[in-house]
Parts: C-alpha cells; sequence; structure tokens
C-alpha cells in the first residue's frame, strides 16, 4: 500500500483484506486497485508473511470501522488466532486468508506432512 500517512486509508486496506471477496471487490474497485500483493511463507516457513501480521490489519480497520470488523471474530472458539483446521469461519472467509491459502491443500510442502502443511 505504501500510505501509511492516512490511517483511514489504511483503514479501508485492513477492512478490505478482512472482508469476504464480494464485499473485498467493492471497496478494492473504490479504492481504485490494480492488483494485490501478498506475501505467504507457508511453502517456505517464513512468519513474517501477511497471515502473520494480519491481526494488525484488522484491529486498525476495527478502529475506523467498529460496526463491520470485530477482532473477536476472527478468532476461534478457543478464543485463539489460529490457522489451522480450528480456524474461525470470519477469518476462512476473508481475501486476505483465500489469498493466502488458495489451492494451498494441493501442495506438498515437507515429505513427512499431509499436502497444504503450513511450515
Amino acid at each position: 500500500d505504501n500510505n501509511t500517512w492516512n490511517n483511514s486509508h489504511i483503514a479501508l486496506v485492513g477492512k478490505a483484506m478482512s472482508s469476504t471477496e464480494s464485499n473485498a471487490f467493492q471497496l478494492l474497485q473504490m479504492l481504485d486497485v490494480d492488483y494485490v500483493l501478498v506475501i505467504f511463507g507457508g511453502v517456505i516457513g517464513y512468519g513474517g508473511d501477511d497471515i502473520n501480521k494480519f491481526l494488525w490489519m484488522v484491529r486498525i480497520a476495527q478502529g475506523e470501522h467498529p460496526d463491520e470488523i470485530k477482532e473477536s471474530n476472527y478468532f476461534n472458539t478457543k478464543g485463539e488466532y489460529r490457522i489451522d483446521s480450528t480456524v474461525s469461519d470470519t477469518m476462512k472467509n476473508s481475501l486476505m486468508y483465500k489469498l493466502s491459502y488458495h489451492d494451498f491443500g494441493k501442495l506438498q510442502t515437507l515429505a513427512d506432512q499431509p499436502n497444504g502443511f503450513d511450515r
């Protein structure tokens, strides 16, 4: 995004990434976005990827759009931020999750782990 001086703009980007695909599409069109780049480290075990920083996007978006984005909706039933089999439906349906994990389940990352294993 490269626009860190404008919190309202950052919040809109965070809202888009936190939203469902259809809602995100409308927001991204409004922002005149041509492409979205997501850094995903599941294949190589890079822990500094966007999915690991995603809660900051959610928090910033919630600050500007508290009626639409709620951090707790991205936690599993135990109140944890997880991206494993216990992931919340809100998280699973977010643009960030879908862009990060699209077709990832078809990929074998480690010989001794099942396909889609996020290192």
